[in-house]
Order: C-alpha cells, then sequence, then structure tokens
C-alpha cells in the first residue's frame, strides 16, 4: 500500500490571470515547466557555476537528525565552505543539506541571472532563498511558518516532491508547538501498520526537473527528496487568506516563543511529550 497522492498538475507555460484563476485563488498546486527559460539562470545554474561565485562562502549545513531540545532554532548542524561542500554533493550522497541561504546577501551577483516574475501577486523581494542536496538527503515533512506563498524553482538533476494541504493535518501526526510531523515517518515508504492515520491523507506528487517551477499554496506542507544532486530557488508572497494571516502572526510571535521556554523549562522531556501527543491527537482518527 502506498499514500494516496495524485500528479501535481502541469503546465508548459502560464499567464498571471490563469494562474490566479486556476491556481491562486482555489488554492491548488502546479508545476510551470517552461516559465523561466529566458532567464540567464536557466543555462547558467548549476553546482559548477555556484561553486565558481560563492565557493569561498562558509555554509550552514542541516543533517536528518531528530530535533534535540538543545538545538536552536534553526541552528546549523555543521559549517562548511561553499566549495568543499558542492564537491562533497558530487563524490557521494551526503545528508547535509543547505536551506534558507539568502543569495542576496551572500552572493548579490546571484540576483543578475534572475528576474521577479509576475504571477499577480506580490513577492517578497527581499527573500530569495537557496536551499542544496545530495542524493538522496530529503527534508521532514513540514510547513513554513510564515504559510506563505511558495514559487519554488529548480536546477539540475531532479526533486522529488509529496505535498498534502493542511485539510490532511489530522491525518499527518502532527507535532503540536511545531511545523512538522512525526521525524520517524518515511514518507517514501511509509508503515501502515505503525502510522495507520496516514492512509486517509490525501495529497500530491510530481518531480521537478531544472529550470521548472513548483507553486506550493498557502500552508501546503512538504517533502522534498533530491533524486541526484541538485539546488532550488523559493520565492515568497505573504499568505493572503485571513486565517491563514492569522495562524502566519500567532506561529511567529506566540507558537515559536511558547516551544522555546518549554524546551529550556522542560528540556528533553517537551520534545518527548510533543511526539507522544502527536500519536494521541492523530490515533483518534484511525478508524
Amino acid at each position: 500500500m502506498t499514500l494516496n497522492l495524485q500528479d501535481i498538475p502541469r503546465v508548459k507555460t502560464i499567464t498571471k490571470e490563469e494562474f490566479i484563476t486556476h491556481y491562486f485563488k482555489p488554492q491548488k498546486p502546479v508545476v510551470i515547466e517552461h516559465f523561466i527559460d529566458d532567464w540567464p539562470a536557466y543555462s547558467k545554474w548549476n553546482l559548477e557555476y555556484i561553486k565558481s561565485v560563492a565557493g569561498d562562502k562558509t555554509v550552514p549545513l542541516y543533517d536528518d537528525r531528530p530535533v534535540n531540545h538543545k538545538d536552536g532554532f534553526n541552528e546549523p548542524h555543521s559549517k562548511m565552505k561553499m566549495a568543499d561542500y558542492i564537491d562533497l554533493l558530487k563524490r557521494e550522497p551526503t545528508k547535509y543539506r543547505i536551506f534558507l541561504w539568502n543569495i542576496l546577501k551572500e552572493v548579490p551577483q546571484l540576483q543578475n541571472d534572475f528576474t521577479f516574475p509576475d504571477f499577480g501577486i506580490r513577492l517578497m523581494k527581499k527573500l530569495p532563498m537557496l536551499f542544496f542536496g545530495g542524493t538522496d538527503s530529503y527534508t521532514f515533512m513540514h510547513y513554513d511558518i510564515d504559510l506563505a506563498n511558495i514559487f519554488h524553482f529548480h536546477f539540475e538533476g531532479k526533486k522529488e516532491i509529496i505535498l498534502f494541504d493542511q485539510k490532511q493535518n489530522k491525518f499527518l501526526y502532527k507535532v503540536p508547538y511545531a511545523l512538522i510531523t512525526r521525524e520517524d515517518i518515511d514518507f517514501q515508504n511509509p508503515d501502515f501498520k505503525q502510522w495507520p492515520a496516514l492512509k486517509k491523507a490525501n495529497g500530491y506528487k510530481t518531480i521537478l526537473n531544472h529550470g521548472e517551477v513548483l507553486y506550493m499554496p498557502e500552508g501546503y506542507w512538504h517533502y522534498m527528496r533530491y533524486i541526484t544532486p541538485g539546488f532550488s530557488m523559493s520565492l515568497r508572497a505573504i499568505a493572503r487568506h485571513p486565517k491563514n494571516l492569522s495562524r502566519a502572526i500567532y506561529n511567529v510571535f506566540i507558537m515559536r516563543n511558547i516551544d522555546n521556554v518549554m524546551r529550556k523549562i522542560k528540556g528533553q522531556k517537551w520534545i518527548d511529550w510533543k511526539n507522544k501527543n502527536a500519536i494521541t491527537r492523530t490515533s483518534k482518527y484511525n478508524s
């Protein structure tokens, strides 16, 4: 048995009117295959190019170790020169990933290789973020703290993506006071005996290729696995739905602070309680 996943719709290109009508307003994902063919980045951006322009930068690295109460928010597990990291990606599989690497801040010249596209909604132009990973490295199933609309542009190789909307929360073993599901769920090959509620979740899947862009609507859960070494850039727009916007404000200013305080007070017992509670809350939807 496998997860209930339908293929994300694909279009060759799209006008902003078509995007707003068919995907933004109904909050449905879409892959646009040839939207950035005219960007210099389309032909220039690969791992070797990034190495040539940012090789001397020290980059934060993250792996798939479980959350620990001692970990700070978004605190890296290791650091490395970008040139050494890219050499590692090309040489062998590694769990180390880069995420939320602000290219405007780190390598301003990369801004010359792309333009902010007009999808009919206002993008946050100070936050173009890069994400890197090696063969079979992956992100835990999670959603973003600000529940933003996300445009995810992929470069070099292939990347597998699984999405769920917020209506599936009750089936996903969501960890309270967090933005993740249980970290021991293998979304590649889920154990339905251990996680039976997953059988009721309905989601989406796709494989992104070089130059393709995925639109992820507000608050969508996403799991991403690098089939080959590669990297992606995300551009985002603030959540427009009032419910999502209020939840984003709560997450940033209240939920995150509650979690940080409880980690300091309770330590690992807080993390253990949250993981146990994820099962307790979800189990009532098993039957």
